[in-house]
């Protein structure tokens, strides 16, 4: 267990796994910024990794008024989700929690009004990703 961070099982491989979330946080109104596959680039450098892919996503109505909390926050935002096979062969999907992130730039977290929203959505995702 890592702290602030969410993970989630997956009934999928891998690859379906990353394309359910990518779909499933385009369907939800946010914007796939970036989709990065570090086991094509271990590869690509004669490495071996299991398949272990980032998406990078988000929705500037939810980050931007964190940002303007907590300027910080940028370094964490947009958000990111990491789908991986760990070495049993289990595919997982791990995010991080809003509110951790919030608590770790100083935002007041049972004042600010889109972190409760922003921690559904990922939750949202993640089990649609998974299921």
């Amino acid at each position: 267990m890592v702290e602030g961070l969410v993970i989630v099982p997956s009934r999928n491989g891998a690859k379906e796994t990353m394309n359910r979330l990518a779909t499933a946080v385009s369907q939800s109104g946010m914007t796939v910024v970036a989709r990065i596959d570090h086991a094509s680039a271990a590869e690509g450098v004669g490495l071996s990794l299991r398949p272990t892919e980032v998406l990078v996503f988000g929705n500037p109505k939810a980050g931007t008024p964190l940002m303007q909390a907590a300027q910080t926050l940028g370094v964490d935002l947009p958000l990111k989700a990491l789908v991986w096979e760990d070495e049993a062969g289990n595919i997982k999907l791990a995010y991080d929690d809003p509110v951790w992130l919030a608590k770790r730039h100083g935002v007041d977290v049972e004042t600010h009004p889109v972190l409760g929203a922003m921690a559904d959505a990922l939750a949202a995702v993640a089990r649609q990703a998974t299921a």
